[in-house]
């Protein structure tokens, strides 16, 4: 047999009793939780703005960067709903590469998912904490949720996982907000019936469990962009793309149409500094067409500390180490920015 075990982790149980969440911050999740809800069902006219770091790889650095957010947010709340973006898992294309905190703690050594699952739950909870902002991490791992629901006010579903079924079926049972990104190909038919599947009640099996779901009403769309065969940028966040998503939406049989704009990955063709114009563009198409406006509910944005990237090793404090990202001056500036535009 090809697998080797080699430490049998504590269970979702064991690691929740031991780094417990504050009992005054899970009641600001649940009002945090009901706030995005009432965003994507159209009751709140709040615009979500999901933003941080590609990748939350050192605590400190996340923990300063969403304490920032924090301050923020006091002076644009009213119109901006903040959602600190804090990715613990990151799905790599040939699975080479960095994969997030929760497999490597420290960046520079070899894996250690026992050391990585308590580094992930201590750096959310810490930012949590300082802040009063529950985060959002993308979800590599379906069965990992169990570790990280306590504390999450967000999920996100990658281009690279959205067409797998036990995604989607595990989806179905939450009772915060999934975003179900286009896949890499673009093909939104493909996102759709992702959230279609979400959205509905389903019966599998879960960490040894046969277990029944409800289905999430609050699962919905995520453009990301995508590219063609022979590796070209195609973005999807134009005036016409978002035409025809509305389009498909009302094709379907699905509950509060929304959609988020992630205006990084193939939307920018990874020019973190577009993120800015794209996100403008966005708005433009909202304020110019009462349907979009319905539709679009929020937008995502890597940004952190510092702008641009950084290898493994160059000790950047506050610098991606993964995909590059917007610096702070200007992440600060647009959200104000975003504030004036949401009226």
């Amino acid at each position: 047999m090809g697998m080797e075990f080699i430490v049998k982790l504590p269970t979702p149980e064991e690691t929740r009793e031991e780094y417990p969440v504050p009992v005054r911050l899970a009641a600001i999740k649940r009002q945090r939780d009901q706030e995005i809800a009432d965003i994507l069902t159209g009751d709140d006219d709040r615009l979500l703005v999901i933003i941080g770091p590609c990748s939350a790889d050192n605590e400190d650095s996340v923990c300063d960067y969403v304490s920032r957010l924090a301050k923020v947010n006091e002076k644009v709340k009213d119109r901006l709903m903040i959602v600190p973006r804090i990715y613990t898992n990151k799905p790599r294309t040939t699975g080479e590469g960095y994969k997030g905190i929760i497999h490597q703690p420290d960046p520079s050594k070899k894996p250690d998912l026992l050391q990585g699952l308590i580094a992930m739950r201590k750096m959310h909870i810490r930012a949590f904490e300082e802040s009063e902002l529950s985060a959002a991490d993308e979800m590599l791992y379906p069965e990992n949720y169990r570790y990280v629901f306590d504390f999450l006010s967000y999920v996100a579903i990658g281009a690279r996982s959205v067409e797998d079924q036990q995604h989607r079926l595990t989806v179905s049972g939450f009772d915060v907000a999934a975003g179900m990104k286009n896949p890499t190909s673009g093909d939104l038919t493909v996102m759709m019936n992702s959230v279609y599947a979400a959205q509905h009640a389903h019966t599998f099996i879960y960490r040894g469990w046969e277990i029944k779901t409800s289905g999430n009403p609050l699962a919905h769309t995520v453009l990301r962009g995508s590219v063609n065969p022979y590796g070209r940028n195609i973005p999807n966040y134009h005036y016409e793309d978002l035409a025809r998503l509305s389009e498909l939406y009302s094709k379907m049989d699905l509950v509060h149409p929304a959609t988020v704009i992630d205006a990084n990955h193939n939307n920018s063709g990874k020019k973190f500094e577009q993120q800015p114009r794209i996100v403008k563009e966005v708005m433009h198409s909202r304020r110019v067409d009462p349907d979009i406006r319905k539709l679009v509910k929020g937008v995502m944005i890597e940004s952190y500390l510092e702008e641009g990237c950084q290898k493994i090793g160059e000790g950047v404090y506050g610098k991606s180490i993964t995909d590059p990202c917007l610096g702070w001056e200007a992440s600060e500036r647009l959200l104000y920015e975003l504030a004036e535009l949401n009226q």
